[in-house]
């Protein structure tokens, strides 16, 4: 067993003494936010606590398996909260108008496993060592010695598995593999995990894999992978902006390609930028906070301001240079 840290002692003494709990995640939440953030609920609701679960956004359709008991709810306009926890966010904003919910608090809580955190709240843990926020609370559960029940974890597990890419990324230490080890033990449904998360998906995300195949490029000599999604690419599919989940993947995956990009429209003036790594020379958390965004070493994002075209020259531009860098 780990050392508790004393932030980490901190936060169980706030979460002890607290009766209602607020537990809030990024916008568009993958499967760590969401994981993470249902796997302390089940276990705050276990020790007796009153839980509040929100995002801006909607439970992903393939996490919805999770929640059978719908606890992602909106929280009422003024309501109070002793504890608010942040799991999985590196930055307020990226709560969105979660926000404006939280502001009745306690104590505020962070908890991620992104470098580029800006430790927001008052209580900050913030641990890039662990590939995934599901760990971190894998390891405060036991420190609480709060029962790891059968859905806990479903959901950490479930956590785990999606922020490591199925344990493929080299993000993935000795430690995450004896976390999967101990939760399946605990009952995670490992077949039913698998089935829901990576095996079973909607015609329209097969038409966005249609569109992807039919519009990537290849620049940089093939180092580099890069597609558009645009609005009217969702609509064409008849898709939710969730169903891109996972979708650089399929670019990453091409042989050669050391650095796989989406470029997604939000307006006329703003794209989100995904970034994929699969090279330990190439950065692109760096990248990334050059355009004002961040994540880790392997996997990171932004939201880019100016013309698409403009944006995309720009991104280009800065990953060939990186490439360049290390020829």
């Amino acid at each position: 067993m780990k050392d508790c840290p004393k932030v980490v002692e901190n936060i169980l003494d706030a979460l002890r003494a607290a009766d209602s709990v607020c537990i809030v995640g990024h916008v568009r939440p993958d499967g760590d936010c969401v994981g993470s953030q249902l796997g302390l609920a089940l276990a705050l609701e276990n020790a007796g606590k009153k839980v509040t679960v929100w995002n801006e956004d909607a439970v992903p359709p393939k996490l919805r398996f999770l929640d059978p008991e719908r606890r992602f709810q909106k929280p009422s306009a003024g309501k109070t909260f002793d504890v608010v926890v942040a799991t999985d966010c590196a930055a307020y904003d990226r709560l969105g108008r979660a926000c404006d919910h939280i502001g009745n608090r306690g104590v505020f809580v962070n908890i991620d496993h992104h470098a580029s955190n800006t430790k927001y709240a008052d209580l900050n843990w913030v641990s890039p060592r662990e590939p995934s926020t599901g760990e971190l609370i894998f390891d405060l559960c036991k420190w609480a010695g709060w029962k790891i029940t059968r859905p806990i974890a479903d959901c950490l597990f479930t956590a785990v598995s999606t922020d490591t890419g199925s344990f493929q990324y080299p993000s993935t230490t000795p430690d995450t593999l004896q976390t999967a080890a101990e939760l399946v033990e605990r009952g995670a449904d490992l077949g039913h995990i698998c089935q829901e998360v990576y095996q079973s998906y909607p015609l329209t995300r097969v038409k966005l894999l249609r569109h992807l195949y039919s519009t990537y490029r290849l620049v940089h000599a093939e180092r580099t992978a890069y597609f558009w999604l645009r609005k009217r690419d969702y609509a064409r599919a008849g898709a939710g902006t969730e169903e891109a989940e996972g979708l650089i993947d399929h670019i990453r995956s091409i042989e050669g390609v050391v650095v796989a990009i989406v470029f997604e429209e939000i307006d006329a003036e703003r794209t989100r930028v995904s970034w994929r790594s699969k090279s330990g020379h190439v950065n692109v958390a760096s990248l990334a906070e050059h355009f004002g965004g961040g994540g880790h070493k392997a996997a990171a994002g932004a939201r880019i301001e100016g013309r698409p075209l403009g944006v995309q020259r720009r991104v280009l531009g800065a990953v060939k240079r990186a490439l360049d860098a290390v020829r």
